[in-house]
């Protein structure tokens, strides 16, 4: 079964070479999972998740990621692992992997681990070897640790579902927002399989959750249900686009997560786009996330945010004060009357403190004082907000004044009534660019816009 994997190099050169090959797989995954150590065997899932750490450039680095094999019958074209590139090639055997995994643990290095792989030989042979690893993982090495597994696109619908009863959560990478997209840069791959998978994940969970509630007990397939992960940024589809395709996903297919990974260049084609002067768009993906988190959580539409006439979103304001600053009509809420839904589209207001104020001000009025104790971010939310009638100090509701203020860095508001000061929040204090500039380009005043 194994004769096309490498035993000349030692475990750790494999270590070295698979866990630099995955760093482009997203892998903050590891939650919505509920499975107890039974005292037997090596590790848990707890309800809240792992324990998570990041990196630098703010992706999780708390499970052990790696790669099965480098090696990859296919040759996308914006892939270090792609079959035409000279690099060295490896593969762990699933021993070695169990081993890494058991013994990194035993070390409290990690609390899980990410497994992806590339495709060699074929999809079921390589789905073949994920699924051995999980299964001596589990049942031999006794790890009830998290998993996350990528399911193979075209592989046999009976060995993913056999691999998605062993693992927490699975996904199957979309690649690319869309089907042109995918036929230009990776020719491979298609559409249809990418989403076969994906469907069968999502009818093997509910008939699994149908079995588990009728017999009480028995395995779990794919627990934490499954995710995708896109790249952005090397293909010309707009943000409204991919903020559709999302949304699509997350409707039809019941996904936990969509992952927006911005793009990195690691080879020279030309049908790639050029390398950026300012490195990957790491904003633009930032900004995906945040408008992401609006669909999942709090209740928006992919329509609300963005249209055709304005299909990217703003560099220098977050989505849903963008969204609030072109519907000033809806405002100011009043804290004391408005329904959860609402109070979910102001500005500075979460989905913990939205819950907080519909259950205190069942007890009285509530007042600024309360807001801030409540986790209420007031430096952005006192343009939209009125607390009995009244807001927090004498304010224009006016769309350039309202901009200026949150986009400038240095400006002190004056003193509330009750005492307190405010200076506005950005997430941009070390951007060399003026607010002035920073203003003008928001409101297209400048470059004819």
């Amino acid at each position: 079964m194994y004769d096309r994997i490498q035993t000349e190099m030692s475990i750790y050169d494999k270590l070295n070479i698979l866990s630099d090959a995955a760093k482009y797989d997203v892998a903050c995954t590891s939650s919505g999972v509920d499975r107890k150590g039974d005292g037997s065997g090596m590790g848990n899932c707890s309800k809240a998740g792992i324990c998570h750490s990041f990196s630098a450039d703010g992706r999780c680095i708390s499970l052990l990621k790696i790669l099965f094999t480098n090696e990859c019958i296919f040759d996308c074209k914006y892939c270090v692992n792609r079959s035409s590139n000279d690099v060295v090639r490896t593969s762990f055997t699933p021993e070695e992997v169990c081993t890494l995994t058991m013994e990194f643990y035993r070390r409290n290095y990690i609390e899980g681990l990410f497994l992806s792989s590339g495709v060699v030989k074929n999809p079921d042979y390589t789905m073949e070897l994920l699924y051995a690893t999980l299964y001596r993982l589990r049942n031999i090495c006794n790890f009830r640790g998290y998993i996350h597994v990528k399911a193979i696109p075209g592989a046999d619908q009976r060995l993913i579902r056999m691999t998605g009863y062993l693992a927490d959560r699975m996904s199957v990478n979309i690649e690319l927002p869309t089907a042109e997209s995918l036929r230009q840069l990776a020719p491979h791959k298609t559409r249809k399989n990418i989403l076969a998978p994906m469907r069968l994940v999502q009818e093997q969970r509910k008939e699994n959750r149908y079995e588990v509630s009728v017999r009480k007990d028995g395995p779990r397939f794919v627990p934490a249900g499954q995710s995708t992960q896109m790249i952005i940024g090397a293909t010309p589809e707009t943000d409204f686009q991919i903020l559709n395709v999302a949304e699509s996903l997350y409707d039809r297919f019941e996904l936990k997560r969509v992952f927006y990974s911005a793009f990195v260049p690691v080879n020279e084609e030309i049908a790639l786009p050029a390398v950026r002067r300012d490195g990957p768009p790491l904003l633009r993906e930032h900004r995906l996330y945040q408008a992401d988190w609006l669909l999942r959580f709090y209740h928006f539409r992919a329509s609300e945010l963005l249209d055709e006439k304005n299909p990217n979103f703003n560099v220098f304001l977050d989505p849903k004060c963008c969204w609030a600053l072109k519907h000033l009509e809806q405002f100011p809420v009043e804290v004391n009357r408005a329904d959860y839904r609402m109070l979910l589209r102001v500005p500075g207001i979460g989905c913990k403190s939205a819950s907080r104020i519909v259950k205190a001000r069942r007890m009285g009025a509530l007042d600024f004082q309360d807001l801030k104790r409540m986790g209420v971010v007031l430096k952005r939310a006192l343009y939209f907000i009125t607390c009995q009638g009244k807001m927090m100090f004498c304010t224009k509701l006016d769309e350039d004044y309202i901009t200026r203020n949150l986009l400038n860095t240095k400006e002190r508001l004056p003193e509330g009534a009750d005492g307190m000061t405010y200076r506005q929040l950005s997430l941009f204090d070390d951007m060399s660019f003026g607010v002035k500039d920073a203003f003008e380009t928001v409101s297209g005043k400048k470059a004819g816009i």
